[in-house]
């Protein structure tokens, strides 16, 4: 088994293209996304008031939105064709369209007509700037109500008011480094690996080298050694990059790191041998990237991460639980970000090492077959 990963670890270094593969092209990813994600969270984004009532309300409406981190007013006009046409050439995200009469409506007790329209389209901006824009404006009409009409309005009364303290857990600030980043970088990073143990394996066979790759080892090491290396080097710019995030940028670890770290190894291996395993039955790399990209490319958006999987159709939760991916993301979730008891993520863990065992065996058998053919 020695013989066979110093085999493979010669053919990286006599192969530069490969050898890129497993060495700038993770480093790069790996710098990229950590250089995307380091701001956190986008902020000051550009919206417009439409202050058509210009009173005492649409004032305090624009104090509050003006402390808010998330928005910054880019313009405040009477004109709802001036701001739309900025809406539609992207210079602003949303608007608050405050109507004339709106503050003698809110003080009469009826409906103020105050609202609010933002881009969707951009999914994350616009679930930024919503909740921005109706905080404030919610936070400016009861301040509105409570200090410039009631006080002045009613006489004293010592009435406790009720309070709901509402309180975003594991992650309050919506940071996107610790939301999409731990997720985005295996997600790639184990694509690529797939890539490569294809390309690798696809070479073998290509070129009838595949018996100088099986002689003097057992099916089983020639399939282990060849599969481990590309294992070992994408775990091990996973851990690079976990201590970055963790070691650096300050993302500690809640639960148990030494099983995100195991977990991560199981999910490389269940997708190298299943790489090997398409190439193998196949004996063709177009047909193996393929079946690669539709398989492994689809990993992120059926993990239940940044799409969700409830109320979803029968084929999307039946694709999501056939893909090695998302029990990881689970058990990262569980021990990275939550910090569950180890019992809550065995059950994953047991998933990963299922989908290892059962592709590795998938696997053991076309290389057989392959053999039988190689060696008569």
């Amino acid at each position: 088994m020695r013989a066979g990963v110093w085999r493979e670890l010669q053919y990286l270094l006599k192969h530069k293209w490969d050898l890129c593969l497993v060495t700038l092209a993770p480093l790069f990813i790996v710098v990229l996304f950590s250089s995307m994600f380091a701001q956190g969270k986008p902020e000051h984004l550009p919206i417009a008031i439409i202050d058509q009532d210009r009173s005492n309300l649409s004032r305090s409406i624009e104090h509050h939105l003006a402390l808010s981190s998330a928005v910054k007013i880019a313009l405040i006009s009477d004109s709802q064709t001036e701001v739309e046409q900025q809406l539609n050439q992207n210079k602003i995200w949303g608007y608050v369209h405050i109507p004339a009469g709106a503050e003698q409506r809110l003080v009469q007790a009826k409906d103020a007509e105050i609202s609010i329209a933002y881009n969707q389209s951009y999914f994350s901006v616009g679930n930024t700037i919503s909740s921005a824009m109706l905080l404030g404006t919610l936070q400016a009409m009861a301040d509105f109500m409570g200090q410039n009409y009631l006080e002045n309005t009613l006489p004293y009364l010592d009435v406790p008011t009720p309070n709901v303290k509402i309180s975003p857990l594991y992650n309050p600030g919506l940071n996107y480094e610790f939301y999409l980043e731990p997720y985005m970088i295996p997600a790639i990073l184990h694509l690529l690996l797939c890539c490569c143990v294809a390309f690798s394996v696809g070479q073998e066979l290509k070129f009838k080298t595949a018996q100088q790759w099986l002689h003097g080892q057992t099916l089983f090491s020639a399939l282990l050694s060849k599969n481990l290396v590309y294992i070992l080097i994408f775990s091990i710019w996973t851990w690079l990059w976990m201590i970055w995030l963790i070691g650096i940028r300050g993302w500690f670890v809640a639960g148990h790191l030494w099983l995100i770290l195991l977990a991560q190894i199981l999910l490389y291996s269940a997708y190298a041998f299943i790489s090997s395993t398409i190439v193998l039955a196949t004996k063709n790399l177009s047909k193996t990237f393929g079946v690669i990209a539709v398989y492994g490319g689809s990993s992120l958006s059926f993990a239940g991460v940044t799409l969700p999987l409830n109320n979803a159709p029968m084929f999307t939760q039946f694709w999501a639980h056939i893909i090695p991916y998302t029990p990881y993301a689970k058990l990262q979730t569980e021990q990275w970000v939550i910090g569950s008891p180890l019992s809550s993520s065995l059950q994953p863990f047991a998933l990963l090492v299922v989908y290892s065992v059962l592709y590795f065996a998938l696997a053991y058998i076309f290389l057989k077959k392959c053999a039988k053919e190689i060696l008569s």
